[in-house]
């Protein structure tokens, strides 16, 4: 069992998280259940992945975990670009999410593979 919270990987999902709500509590009320919502259920679902992985038994039980917040990350990534293009959020905003994005893909990726190592 790893304690999640010791995590680099968990603390810049739940930072990441942090951000997202940040941004989207601007975005038009129409998008409260659409977009919004979208967004906050699967930003909040990598870091409650990463952690409940960490919370099995077994390295292969966290993988099947990790990978499953690996795969968040990238639908978080197509509805980052969705707002942009809808102007919900500037350039510099989707430039800078989606930059915090594939750092945090590549760090599941390594944390993934260095547990089959083990």
């Amino acid at each position: 069992m790893n304690k999640f919270k010791d995590l680099e990987i968990w603390k810049r999902a739940v930072a990441l998280a942090t951000k997202i709500y940040e941004e989207t509590s601007t975005f038009p009320k129409t998008e409260k259940y659409g977009l919004v919502s979208q967004l906050r259920r699967c930003v909040v679902s990598i870091g409650s992945n990463i952690a409940e992985g960490a919370g099995r038994n077994t390295n292969k039980d966290f993988k099947r975990f990790l990978s499953i917040a690996y795969a968040s990350s990238y639908e978080l990534e197509t509805q980052i670009i969705i707002a942009s293009n809808l102007d919900y959020i500037s350039s510099s905003v989707n430039k800078e999410l989606c930059e915090e994005i594939d750092e945090l893909q590549k760090m599941i990726y390594v944390f993934s593979n260095k547990l089959k190592l083990k």
